[in-house]
C-alpha cells in the first residue's frame, strides 16, 4: 500500500493528462492510484470508475467527472503564487483529488462511502445516467442505497444545494410561401416570430407557472438564434428559433414543453403553425434540483469547515443524483472570478490551499456521516 494521499501531488499528475477527447488515460491514472492503497476498482459498462470502501450504512457516494473541455490548455505550476492550472485543474480535477482523499483517508467504521467517478459529464452524461438508471430502470447497487451524495465542482469551498436544469428546444413556425409584393396572399413565419417573442415574455407569468424558488429565484427562458426565409423577395414559409430554458423546481422537461407549447400557440394567428420539439439527446436534460438546508450531509459539511450555503450557478450531473438521495456540490476553484472566465477557459486555475481545504472538509464531513 501506498503512503498517505496527497490530493496535491495527485492533481500535479492528473492535469497534464489530456482528457478533453478520450478520458481512457485519465481513467487508467485514477484506478491505478486508488489499488496503490489497496483499493479494488473497477470500471462498469459505462465507463465509469467505482470503488467503495466499508459495507454498511450510512453510505455516502462521492461523484465527479474526468472529462474535460476542449481545447486541451497545458499544466503549468506557478510556485511562487500555489497555483496550479491548465485544462481540469478546476473542472473537475481538483475535486476530484479532493474526493479521492475523502475516500481515501475515510475510516467507514459500520457505514460505507463509495467513489463514483464519471466519463462524459461535459457532453451527454451517459456514465451519470447509467448510474441511475442502469440496473432495471433505477440505480445500480454500487449507489442504490445512497444517504448522500456529494458532486465535486468547481465552488469556491462552499457547499451549494440547488441548481437550475437546462432544457433547450426548437420553436418552428411553419406559413405560407407568396411573393413579397402580395404579401396577404401568404402567411410569414418569420412575421409570427414578434408574438411568438412576446409570449415568452410572459409565459412565467402564467398562472401553472413555477414561480420563484426559494433558493434558487426564478425560471429563465431565453431566445438564443433565429433562422428564417430562403430568398429576400418572398414571403418566408417557416422560422426556427432555439431557446434556452434554465428552469426551477418543480418543473420537469416534459412539462415545460407542453406548457410552451399551449402557451406559443394561443399567441399566434391561427393560420401560423407552431411545433416546438427539444435538441435530440441521449440521456435526459440536466434538470433543476434543490436538497434542504437541513439535510445531514449540508450540517456535516458545514460544520467540516465548508464556507457558505448556495446554489450553483451551472447545471450538473448532480440532478441525476438528488432524484434519489440528498445531494450537495462541492469543491475548490471558482467558475468564474473578478478577471472572467476561470473554468472552461484558457485562464483555468486552482490553488493548491483550496485543494488542501476541500480535501480535509469532505474528508471530515463523511467521516461524521459513516465513522
Amino acid at each position: 500500500m501506498g503512503g498517505a494521499f496527497d490530493p496535491v501531488e495527485f492533481l500535479h499528475r492528473a492535469v497534464p493528462v489530456a482528457s478533453h477527447e478520450d478520458v481512457s488515460e485519465m481513467r487508467t491514472l485514477l484506478v491505478d492510484e486508488i489499488a496503490k492503497y489497496g483499493v479494488d476498482a473497477r470500471v462498469d459498462d459505462a465507463g465509469n470508475v467505482l470503488a467503495t470502501r466499508g459495507s454498511g450504512q450510512p453510505h455516502v457516494v462521492l461523484n465527479t467527472h474526468i472529462d474535460t473541455v476542449q481545447p486541451h490548455v497545458p499544466y503549468e505550476y506557478d510556485a511562487e503564487a500555489s497555483v496550479i492550472r491548465g485544462r481540469g485543474s478546476c473542472d473537475a480535477k481538483g475535486p476530484l483529488a479532493a474526493l479521492l482523499a475523502a475516500f481515501l483517508r475515510t475510516d467507514p467504521g459500520d457505514g460505507r462511502v463509495t467513489l463514483a467517478v464519471t466519463p462524459d459529464e461535459e457532453v451527454l452524461s451517459t456514465g451519470a445516467h447509467h448510474l441511475v438508471t442502469g440496473k432495471d430502470g433505477g440505480p445500480v447497487p454500487a449507489i442504490a442505497d445512497a444517504d448522500a451524495v456529494v458532486v465535486g465542482e468547481p465552488t469556491d469551498l462552499d457547499v451549494c444545494t440547488a441548481a437550475k436544469g437546462r432544457f433547450q428546444g426548437t420553436v418552428t413556425l411553419s406559413g405560407e410561401n407568396a411573393h413579397a409584393a402580395e404579401p396577404d396572399s401568404g402567411v410569414n413565419a418569420v412575421g409570427a416570430l414578434a408574438p411568438v417573442l412576446d409570449a415568452l415574455g410572459t409565459f412565467d407569468e402564467r398562472e401553472d407557472a413555477p414561480g420563484r424558488h426559494p433558493q434558487l429565484g426564478g425560471a429563465t427562458l431565453t431566445p438564443t438564434t433565429v433562422e428564417g426565409g430562403t430568398a429576400t423577395n418572398q414571403v418566408p414559409a417557416a422560422a426556427q428559433l432555439v431557446l434556452d430554458r434554465r428552469s426551477v423546481p418543480p418543473e420537469t422537461a416534459d412539462g415545460f414543453g407542453a406548457a410552451l407549447l399551449s402557451h406559443l400557440r394561443a399567441a399566434v394567428p391561427a393560420a401560423v403553425g407552431v411545433d416546438f420539439a427539444f435538441t435530440d439527446r441521449e440521456t435526459p436534460f440536466l434538470g433543476p434540483w434543490a436538497t434542504d438546508e437541513e439535510a445531514a450531509i449540508v450540517r456535516a459539511m458545514r460544520e467540516a469547515g465548508a464556507a457558505e450555503v448556495r446554489p450553483f450557478a451551472a447545471a450538473t450531473e448532480a440532478s441525476y443524483f438528488a432524484e434519489h438521495a440528498p445531494t450537495v456540490v462541492f469543491g475548490p476553484g471558482v467558475l468564474a472570478d473578478d478577471e472572467g472566465a476561470v473554468a472552461h477557459a484558457p485562464r483555468e486555475y486552482v490553488t493548491v490551499d483550496a485543494v488542501e481545504q476541500a480535501a480535509a472538509v469532505v474528508t471530515a464531513a463523511v467521516d461524521a456521516l459513516v465513522g
